[in-house]
């Protein structure tokens, strides 16, 4: 009996330090903070980490569910898998340079006109960034690594819209 009680007056005793100093929700490390991007407390290793750096923006949650969501929902529930419909249209052809470029369902239904090729995310501005996912939806990248790279839609680099920006 004597063993149970000292086990729970250590356990008492343990419980205000654990308070007073959180563990970190990735490498449960002391002394983390609550971090507002990723909703959990972390270390200052982990908040490195997970931001990679001053021009990376942490991939965020909504962004990236509802492409899950499809793709859960078109695996079924104990009937056999279902292919999802495909995300991506017909290719488009500019009406004001004559380019080409494929249209692509964005992950808030609407359609945006995507260049072929990959760009180097450095030289593209933030907010024109974007990424095809394997079931052809696009997604905004809202931060990329230098060395990363992207698509960028039609519009954004048309030669033919005379004083377009975007």
């Amino acid at each position: 009996m004597k063993t149970v009680t000292t086990i729970a007056a250590a356990a008492r005793a343990a419980l205000p330090a654990a308070a007073a100093a959180p563990l970190c929700a990735v490498c449960e490390a002391p002394g983390a903070e609550w971090s507002a991007p990723f909703m959990m407390p972390l270390c200052p290793a982990c908040t490195r980490a997970g931001t990679g750096s001053p021009d990376r923006d942490p991939v965020r949650l909504g962004d990236v569910l509802p492409v899950t969501a499809a793709a859960l929902r078109a695996s079924g529930s104990g009937g056999p898998a279902r292919v999802p419909a495909p995300r991506t249209g017909a290719p488009m052809t500019c009406r004001y340079c004559g380019g080409r470029a494929r249209w692509h369902r964005t992950t808030g239904d609407r359609w945006v006109a995507i260049e072929p090729g990959v760009r180097p995310a450095a030289g593209v501005p933030r907010g024109r960034r974007w990424y095809i996912a394997g079931d052809g939806t696009a997604v905004n990248l809202r931060g990329a690594l230098p060395s990363d790279t992207c698509r960028v839609s039609h519009f954004d680099v048309c030669p033919g819209r005379e004083g377009f920006t975007g």
